[in-house]
Order: C-alpha cells, then structure tokens, then sequence
C-alpha cells in the first residue's frame, strides 16, 4: 500500500511537535516538515518555556486542560530521563506574585504541575510589593536544546526535513496527500488569517547561576526563569508590533523591573539578547477542513496561534492534531471504497 504523504508546514515547537506525534503513531504516513527557518531560528527557540498557561475565551475548559495535561506529561517524562541533558528540559519550582489578590486562585492548571499551594506569608515577604502569591514545580523546555531533540528523534521514525518557502498550502497539494499547518505567526499569510497577529517579545540572558527559583509576576510581562545555561529574563508582550530589532529601552526596563523583584540581578552579566513574534490569536485554530484545489480536495488540519503558550500546549495540541489526521485518513479511506 502506498504511504499517505503528509507536510507539516512550520519547524517551531508546535511544528515538530505534530510531526513526531504523526510519524511515530501512523507508520503509514511518510512525514515531511517544510519551513524557511528552523533552529535556532524560530520563533520558538525565543521563549522561555516555562510550563504555566492562561486561559483562552472560547475553547472548552476541559480541552484546554487537556492540552496543558498532555504537554506537562510529556516533558515531565523527558526530564525525568535520560534524554533531559540532551533535550533541554528540566524541572523547576518558583513562585508567581500578584500585587492584588486574584479573582482566580487556582488556575485551570494547577491541577497537573507539582505541589501548587498558595505561597506563605513568610514567603511573601520577600516581595513586598505583592499581596498574593502562588508555588509549585513545573517544567521548564529549552527550545534551543529542545527543537534539535525533537527533529532528531522525527528522522528516526522515518520523517524528513525541507527547508524552503511556503507560499500557499496549494503548491504542496500535487506532492502532498494531507497538509498540517503549523505556520504560526505565518498562518496571517499563508492562509489568510487576519485574526492571528503578532505579540513582539524581549528577553535578556543573563549569568546567574545562584538563582535558582522562577519568580514570575502576576502582570505576566515581568519575569527570572533560571535555566540549565543561563537565567531568562522578561520580557515585553507588545501587541500588533513587528519589530524584530533590540530595543535597548526594553532591554533597560525589563532589567529594572526583574531587579525589583530579584535585587541581586543587578549584578548579573548579560550574555545576549534575543526578540520573537508570538502568532497571537484569540483562540488557538486546532481544526480540519478539505481544501479544494484544481477540481481536488486535499485534507489540511491546522494547528497554530497559541499565542504566548506555544511552548505550554504544543505537545497537546499535536495529540489533537494527530486525532484530526487520523480522522480523515479514515474519511479519505471510506471515500476510495465507495
């Protein structure tokens, strides 16, 4: 029997993601990721990758959880292996401050991660701008260690890399049996998505390796991840803003900030700074439809616009991918029959 020939079109966290999910569990299907950018240049390998989440407005709360579950469970188990060093991916216990107790205490997550509790009064007092603040051990994914890992691990199932330009899902569907759409911030042109934009984000790499604990404010723009390398410093959530370019403003106020929250960074030394556009969207798009193409309808399952939270849910949102695929290879399969 021919193998189904499928594209995953972006090599980001969501990108690989899906394809190590497809090409793992279908052996029937001969994988092929396509993009212009990949490691380290990815808009992925920006983030911080810390395992939290917020809570998106339309999607059923129980499928958002799901996906944290899914992911968490995943990356819980890498860094629970021996593949961690190698995979980027370690465990990490911090606190997240609010200067105003929030309506929501426990947040939609809290369930999946290690030890959330509400943080002491005692533990408080070390950020005395705060009122309340939340603890536990959650994991962190280096997507610089990580997507290597992961693109490694889909060439050993049988998947392939292409790195070219996409311009339009049609010019793969004479190659292509089943097109997986992981474009991201790509998806405004590549399918027309006007509702996908970007949330510019800054981040510093700092040296300093006596942090040890995520401290990450309520107002989710000011955040220290320490790292197996290096400590993650932020950021910026600048909606509909392109800019790629280092904005030494941001770079200053971002410093200022985490030095409020953590006195000591203002002795560490900056090792680099790094800019990403998150594909901002209402709700991430994890769908299918049948596009028509030259009298033709070629299968696409879209799975993009995760916002900040790519890192967070892409593991979950490829296992919903990979159920999509599955559905319509069933569908397609019917249909030859008949």
């Amino acid at each position: 029997m021919r193998s189904v020939r499928v594209a995953v079109v972006g090599a980001g966290v969501v990108g690989f993601s899906t394809a190590v999910c497809i090409s793992e569990a279908l052996p029937v299907c001969s994988v092929t990721v396509l993009a212009e950018r990949f490691s380290p240049d990815t808009t992925s390998d920006v983030a911080a990758g810390i395992l939290l989440a917020a809570e998106y407005p339309d999607i059923p709360l129980e499928r958002q959880r799901r996906w944290f579950k899914d992911s968490f469970d995943h990356l819980l188990a890498v860094a629970q292996s021996a593949h961690a060093p190698e995979a980027g991916v370690m465990l990490s216990s911090g606190w997240q401050v609010f200067r105003e107790v929030p309506s929501d205490q426990k947040p939609f997550w809290s369930d999946f991660v290690i030890g959330f509790r509400q943080m002491t009064k005692r533990e408080l007092e070390r950020f005395p701008e705060h009122k309340f603040g939340l603890a536990c051990t959650t994991v962190k994914c280096e997507c610089s260690s990580y997507l290597p890992w992961l693109e490694k691990r889909f060439r050993e199932a049988g998947g392939r890399v292409q790195q070219r330009k996409v311009d339009s899902l049609q010019e793969l569907s004479g190659s292509f049996d089943l097109i997986v759409n992981c474009s991201g911030l790509g998806s405004r042109t590549l399918v027309g998505d006007t509702m996908v934009h970007p949330i510019r984000g800054q981040v510093l790499k700092v040296e300093a390796p006596w942090l040890q604990h995520f401290v990450r404010d309520g107002d989710s723009t000011t955040y220290i991840y320490p790292g197996i390398h290096s400590v993650t410093v932020g950021g910026t959530r600048q909606e509909g803003d392109w800019r790629l370019q280092l904005d030494e403003g941001d770079a200053k106020s971002i410093l200022q900030r985490c030095s409020r929250l953590e006195p000591s960074l203002s002795r560490a030394k900056v090792l680099g700074q790094r800019v990403g556009l998150r594909p901002g969207r209402r709700n991430p798009r994890v769908e299918r439809e049948l596009l028509e193409v030259q009298g033709r309808q070629v299968p696409v399952v879209h799975n993009y616009g995760h916002g900040g939270w790519g890192v967070s849910l892409a593991w979950g949102t490829a296992v919903d991918a990979l159920r999509l695929v599955r559905e319509c290879l069933q569908e397609t399969r019917l249909q030859a029959k008949l």
